[in-house]
């Protein structure tokens, strides 16, 4: 078996142990791919540090770290007791075996609960992969955080740690009554899927050739100057991010090119607060098949005026007056929709949809010339 079918096999296998997850399955896996962190908000018992440790568990080799942090933990409990042998030398130095730095997947629960002292060593090796210790700056061989909270962070201190998380979820507890009685009977699997290290960075460096077509860059830039009119700004950081994380998940979707339909997974990148994710989903919707819904609402306003041209008329003269009035409005609606296809074609957008309104209508406008 091939690394890329025993990654999907690995997607298969966490779909079917964490349901009504199928997306944040793709979220973790994809920011695997691309060495990027995911937080996860919701409240307990909905399976975020479960999901951290299954995926760990794939990868062979890979150390797993998890902590609960709270306002009373200390860097020793991260990072690693200060070394007695090194202070004779008079370096200050940490043991770090078993703990934070030496891990490639790690779970953080309550993440901002971190104090200050802990911060800014969390800062650096989440995302520079670098961990200060001692004289010495260590690369770390971390692959991707797992941070978990029930409240987004308020103080402003944590806003840099929570910009750091490039994929984002609120995750609750299951609804679906034949999911929750699915779960109820799931059992432990005794075998698991699993995939080394090494595949995993080819995996990912097979990701990284994922094409990034011209077009996905201007749609990129149509999203954000959307966003920030509804006041919903992103770093240019996380955009820049954003990118590796597309081609990620178009390569776990067996795509060699990212697609707009990746860009729909923008929802779990873009928003700040979970309030704002509504939001940014029917802004991108409206970005990038916006001009479907207009093709389709002149497909409305055509069947409309096809209505009133076949109603019921006092005479043969009215009826073709209505037949002409009608069939003069639907060149117009055509001229319109000719104009929404070479917008979407010169971006690079589907036209499926819209092909197939146009046809429609042309048909609609043929069958009352016949009728004349």
């Amino acid at each position: 078996m091939s690394a890329f079918d025993q990654l999907r096999r690995i997607r298969e296998e966490l779909g079917q142990l964490f349901l009504e997850r199928s997306t944040v399955i793709d979220g973790a896996l994809s920011a695997v791919l691309s060495d990027h962190h995911v937080l996860l908000i919701g409240p307990p018992g909905t399976a975020k540090s479960m999901l951290a440790d299954e995926l760990c568990h794939r990868l062979n080799g890979a150390q797993y770290f998890q902590w609960l942090l709270t306002k009373f933990t200390t860097p020793e409990e991260l990072f690693g007791a200060v070394s007695l042998q090194a202070l004779e030398s008079d370096d200050y130095r940490r043991v770090t075996a078993q703990k934070l730095p030496e891990a490639h997947v790690a779970f953080l629960d309550e993440i901002f609960k971190a104090s200050s002292s802990i911060l800014n060593a969390l800062l650096t090796l989440v995302n520079e992969r670098r961990f200060h210790n001692g004289r010495s700056v260590l690369d770390v061989p971390l692959i991707s955080l797992f941070g978990a909270s029930n409240e987004l962070p308020e103080d402003d201190e944590l806003q840099a740690l929570y910009d750091r998380f490039l994929v984002r979820f609120v995750v609750g507890y299951i609804e679906d009554d034949f999911r929750f009685l699915r779960m109820l009977q799931n059992r432990t699997h005794t075998s698991r899927t699993t995939l080394s290290l090494e595949d995993l960075r080819q995996l990912q460096a097979e990701a990284k050739q994922v094409d990034v077509p011209q077009h996905i860059y201007r749609s990129l830039a149509d999203i954000r100057r959307e966003l920030g009119r509804k006041q919903i700004v992103a770093s240019d950081r996380r955009y820049h991010q954003a990118v590796s994380l597309l081609q990620a998940h178009a390569y776990l979707n067996g795509g060699t090119a990212v697609g707009e339909e990746n860009l729909f997974f923008l929802e779990n990148v873009l928003w700040r607060a979970p309030n704002e994710r509504t939001e940014v989903q029917s802004t991108i919707h409206q970005v990038l098949r916006g001009y479907e819904d207009d093709a389709k609402a002149l497909l409305y306003q055509t069947q409309e005026l096809r209505d009133y041209a076949h109603r019921q008329w006092e005479n043969s003269e009215l009826r073709s007056r209505a037949v002409v009035e009608a069939h003069t409005k639907i060149r117009s609606i055509l001229s319109k929709l000719a104009s929404i296809i070479d917008a979407a074609s010169s971006v690079g957008r589907p036209l499926d949809t819209v092909q197939s309104v146009r046809e429609q209508i042309e048909s609609i406008q043929q069958r009352m010339l016949e009728a004349l």
